[in-house]
């Protein structure tokens, strides 16, 4: 397939909705360090911020799966039917900058059977995020 073909995709965007939008942009650009690639307002309260998260993935689990992936990286805690995930460096680095930035970890980083560094959090705007290594 070309770039010119009309049927390669070529950008995955995440959209979520922020109540709280100044509180989220600081989590996500401050403190988890996404570089800001646009942004827009419009005459009314409308804001937008779209930032570059690296490569994305699209990652498919059945129930089965997901409650596997919600035992072993979170303790349980279930997750709703999408989270986010960021592969990062230093997953205990980041996990405790992103707690003193208002994140609720929700299990601290642990080693999962597939050998990467894990760890999960609630964070502004909602979905909750995995830090993997």
């Amino acid at each position: 397939m070309t770039d010119s073909d009309n049927s390669t995709v070529r950008q995955l965007r995440l959209v979520v909705e922020a109540e709280d939008f100044d509180t989220a942009v600081a989590f996500y650009r401050d403190a988890l360090g996404l570089s800001e690639q646009a942004a827009f307002e419009a005459d009314g309260d409308e804001r937008v911020v779209i930032f570059d998260a690296g490569r994305a993935t699209l990652e498919l689990a059945n129930p089965a799966q997901k409650r596997m992936i919600d035992d072993v990286e979170a303790g349980g805690h279930e997750s709703d039917r999408i989270r986010v995930a960021f592969e990062v460096n230093d997953t205990a680095a980041l996990t405790d900058q992103l707690a003193s930035a208002g994140a609720d970890v929700l299990a601290e980083p642990t080693i999962t059977p597939w050998k990467s560094l894990n760890s999960r959090l609630a964070a502004p705007a909602g979905p909750q995020v995995t830090l993997f290594q």
